[in-house]
């Protein structure tokens, strides 16, 4: 068994309240949960409105397959919201 795992921060500049932000927050985690058979959640700066931190993991059986996930959720993370990327850490365990 191979876990692919990412912590993800995007900066939303444009965001002024914590509700706007979970709005942004709750919409990308949904889009992405639905392309793909992942686990996520917003994992750190929940009471920072400009930043969202999302972890997200998958299983699989070989170590490519993982990496080739985490990057495909990860570009489909950044085409899908107007926030900027600004740090990702990836783990194959």
């Amino acid at each position: 068994m191979i876990i692919g795992t990412c912590e993800v921060t995007f900066r939303a500049d444009w965001v002024t309240s914590l509700k706007e932000k979970r709005m942004v927050l709750k919409s990308l985690m949904e889009k992405t949960r639905h392309k793909f058979n992942i686990s996520i959640a917003e994992v750190d700066n929940q009471d920072n409105h400009k930043l969202l931190t999302i972890g997200f993991a998958c299983v699989t059986n070989e170590s490519r397959h993982a990496d080739s996930m985490v990057q495909h959720v990860l570009d489909f993370m950044e085409k899908n919201t107007e926030a900027e990327l600004i740090y990702a850490e990836r783990e194959i365990i």
